[in-house]
């Protein structure tokens, strides 16, 4: 875990803290204030703390409760705190030494005592069975925050995304990965903001990471506690809250060059302001941004095709009209506009297109979360509504023929309701109790439209391959360069569900734990085709119309042992899964079954002493009647049920303090995947391919065909330093490499491209005080180009290679000051 310095002041939150044992105080504290608090001598644990309440910060708080208690706070960095013995007093007789200026911060000392609030009751890292991730909010810098999910998996080793474009992608954990393109399956990845769902079967909106408290990421499956769409694990994305008795303001701005490209620059603001007393206060934020483009395109004479913009805000308005009671209501909204595709055909950064590929992604999320405490017990209460519209256009012309573009709008809208009892015991016991309820419809439509020769009247068809195409008109007649549309068939998805779940841990003795839970689920799953009769549309299929249910119970079990007190080994066992639906190929819709996972997980996390820790994990992944998507004859991607399969994977993590302020992190993740029983529509889509070494059964390629997007492995290093820097403050410097290695596109001859293999690094440098600051950020050092995805356009595949490079080396200069 590495912390840095928040720019922004730590507002002083309502602490409520009765008298009890320090190990329990310093849980609620961390909890009511948001700061990192670690415990590193046990033989203090049980001493009493005396009662705190009011509006008070962190460090006020522990040197009100730790008073003559034997023990003592030291802050190491903004929000993070050390528990030691207290030192013995100062002989009457020495005399005292003039006070010494505040160092810098410096990176947090250990990690054992980190919450992780992900697992729905505050569970400390060293007491998970299962690997966790926690980024502080306060360690991302202005540029990674304005990287969305690109951060989170710069940070993750076991997080990969595809690169279709900010706002297109999906997210991957643990090597659970399905396919590259977002269609109707729901996400292997379940994404949380605070106590809200905010995907299902749409793309990752790629939030942007300012002013948030932390991001989670927990290794899945994670089927009890969040249900369907958590195959390979979950991010959770906690914002700040709003503060009740301090008014503040923050302000940045940036300037972006890249090389090979052009300019671009963000800016934002943020503003809390108490309204009334103690009880009520906003919190408010707005951004934007533009990422200059860098790609080429050589058919139509453009230089710089791809550039991105971004415009978003959120607010929170925090009702508390007691201690105990605290009501949140949030509103987030974000659009993302890309003018073109951001891949290239060659190794120059250049592409050859005729016409241009744009996408829009638009986001909004209300959200009303409901507390109290009852003091052994957290009752917490969320509502939340999604509505996410997201157009794509790809090249679809055929080679030598008129311009050719296929338009896909995807509309989401999802409503999702949680509520949720807790317990969080002080030896690493608890339990959680709940019930929700979720509804998404998921509409999708689809157009071709053709440049044509005008012949005959508006309105009067012509007919392209079997494809019936209607010349656009607009209020002045056709548009000035002529097209012809063509609707193809569309689906409606729509999922309910209702669950119940919960899960225990109990501390029989104090070298072993044990947890259980299971999680019951009823689904209804319906859906219809759209600009097709019904008939026609399941012609190949007539059992997909109508309803379907589904109800699943999904149990999970670990045991975790403790040899002695600085060592602990787990074996977990959960299981997950995803629904059905219907999915839509070129005029025909058909019916997908739900796919299920079931993974076994060793682990090991040591903790140990000279600032040192490490963690070790060992995982198998069964997953059954995996639903990913091929290639049809007509080019359109298309969801089946390719089979069953299986996934290894390894990683291990560390985290190092050789001297003071230097903090070193390391990680390293590899995968192994293969389809271990291929379906009929697998071995249709190989047997298209004339090559006998393409086919899954060949004798040639005795192995099954690796899951998409699973790269064998991959990696990162961090390193950071923060020392004094004269009478400005302090200068913090950060520097990073991450590796992803080799994967395939998808599944299937036209899809088993390779990509990947690709080193990304860069260095983030700040300059100044908590109150204002200089920033410098250099991303792709080495200036390399790499093929970090392999799609472009799907209807492009049997033509020329499609590369997705990273992004050229760029310079980020920046200031951001606080009031």
């Amino acid at each position: 875990m590495i912390a840095a310095t928040s720019a922004e002041a730590r507002p002083r939150p309502s602490v409520n803290i009765a008298v009890m044992q320090l190990d329990q105080a310093i849980v609620l504290l961390g909890r009511q204030t948001g700061a990192s608090i670690g415990l590193r001598d046990r033989r203090i644990a049980t001493l009493k703390v005396r009662a705190v309440n009011g509006k008070i910060d962190a460090a006020q708080a522990l040197a009100k409760m730790l008073r003559d208690s034997g023990a003592a706070a030291r802050q190491v960095a903004p929000g993070v705190f050390i528990i030691e013995a207290a030192a013995a007093p100062m002989p009457a007789s020495r005399p005292r030494m003039a006070p010494r200026p505040a160092p810098p911060p410096e990176p947090p000392e250990a990690t054992q005592d980190i919450i992780v609030t992900a697992a729905k009751y505050d569970r400390r890292l060293r007491d998970l069975p299962g690997m966790a991730v926690v980024i502080q909010g306060r360690t991302l810098s202005l540029a990674e925050s304005a990287l969305g999910s690109d951060a989170i998996e710069g940070r993750v080793a076991s997080v990969a995304s595809t690169h279709l474009g900010a706002g297109r992608n999906k997210l991957f954990i643990r090597g659970v990965a399905d396919s590259s393109f977002t269609g109707p399956t729901q996400s292997t990845v379940g994404q949380y903001w605070g106590d809200t769902r905010i995907n299902y079967s749409a793309p990752d909106p790629s939030l942007r990471l300012y002013d948030v408290r932390s991001v989670e990421v927990l290794e899945g499956p994670q089927g009890t506690l969040y249900g369907a769409g958590s195959l390979g694990g979950i991010i959770r994305i906690v914002p700040e809250a709003p503060n009740m008795d301090l008014a503040s303001a923050r302000a940045w701005s940036g300037l972006s060059l890249t090389q090979h490209g052009k300019a671009g620059g963000d800016l934002g603001g943020i503003v809390n302001l108490p309204l009334k007393g103690d009880t009520l206060a906003i919190r408010g934020l707005a951004y934007g941004g533009i990422d200059g483009g860098y790609i080429d395109d050589r058919q139509r004479g453009l230089k710089d095709v791809n550039r991105v913009e971004t415009i978003g805000g959120r607010a929170t308005v925090r009702f508390s009209p007691s201690q105990d009671w605290t009501i949140d209501l949030s509103g987030n909204y974000q659009r993302i506009a890309g003018d073109d595709a951001q891949y290239a055909d060659r190794h120059d950064l250049t592409r050859s297109s005729a016409l241009a590929q744009p996408y829009r992604n638009e986001y909004l999320l209300g959200e009303l979360v409901i507390a109290k405490d009852l003091g052994a017990a957290r009752l917490v209460s969320s509502t939340g509504v999604v509505d996410q519209y997201v157009a794509e256009r790809f090249d679809a012309t055929p080679p030598g023929e008129l311009a050719r573009a296929y338009d896909q709008v995807s509309r989401i809208r999802m409503v999702s309701s949680e509520t949720r009892l807790s317990h969080s015991g002080a030896n690493g016991d608890g339990w959680v109790v709940g019930v929700s309820a979720l509804s998404t419809i998921t509409r999708q439509d689809r157009t071709f439209d053709q440049q044509f020769v005008p012949r005959g009247e508006v309105g009067e068809a012509v007919i392209i391959d079997r494809l019936p195409f209607y010349p656009v008109a607009s209020s002045a007649g056709l548009v000035t360069v002529p097209f012809l549309t063509s609707g193809v068939t569309g689906v409606r998805n729509r999922v309910d569900e209702a669950t119940l779940y919960g899960e225990a841990t109990v501390v029989p003795l104090p070298w072993l734990s044990l947890t259980g839970g299971g999680r019951l689920t009823h689904s209804r799953l319906s859906g219809r085709a759209l600009d097709r009769p019904e008939d026609l549309a399941f012609r190949l299929d007539q059992e997909a119309q109508g309803q379907r249910t589904e109800t699943r119970f999904l149990p999970s079990l670990a045991v975790s042992l403790r040899p002695v007190d600085r060592i602990t080994a787990f074996i977990r066992y959960q299981q997950g899964y995803r629904p059905g639906g219907l999915s839509v190929g070129t005029n025909i819709v058909q019916y997908y079954k739900g796919d299920e996972v079931e993974t076994a997980e060793l682990g090991l996390r040591y903790i140990g002493v000279g600032r040192f820790d490490i963690s070790l994990t060992l995982a198998h992944t069964r997953w059954r009647d995996i639903q990913a998507d091929l290639i049809d004859e007509s080019g359109f991607p298309i969801t089946a049920n390719i089979g069953d399969g299986r996934i290894t994977s390894a990683g291990i993590s560390a985290h190092w303090q050789p001297v003071p302020r230097l903090d070193l992190q390391a990680a390293l993740y590899l995968n192994s995947s293969e389809v271990t029983t291929p379906t009929a529509a697998l071995v249709a889509a190989y047997a298209a391919d004339r090559t006998e070494s393409a086919h899954p059964h060949s004798t040639a390629k005795r192995a099954g065909p690796s899951l998409p997007n699973v790269a064998d492995a991959s990696g990162l290093v961090r390193a950071r330093y923060s020392a004094p820097f004269g009478r400005v403050g302090y200068f913090t410097l950060d520097a990073y490499a991450r590796y992803v290695g080799q994967s395939r596109l998808g599944i299937g001859p036209v899809l088993g491209r390779p990509q990947g293999d690709t080193l990304d690094t860069g260095i983030d440098l700040r300059i100044g005080d908590e109150r204002r600051g200089l920033t410098l950020s250099l991303t792709n050092l080495l200036d390399e180009e790499g093929n970090r995805f392999a799609l472009g356009s799907p209807f492009l595949m049997n033509g020329a290679n499609q590369i997705t490079p990273l992004r050229p080396r760029s310079i980020r200069i920046g200031f951001d000051a606080s009031f």
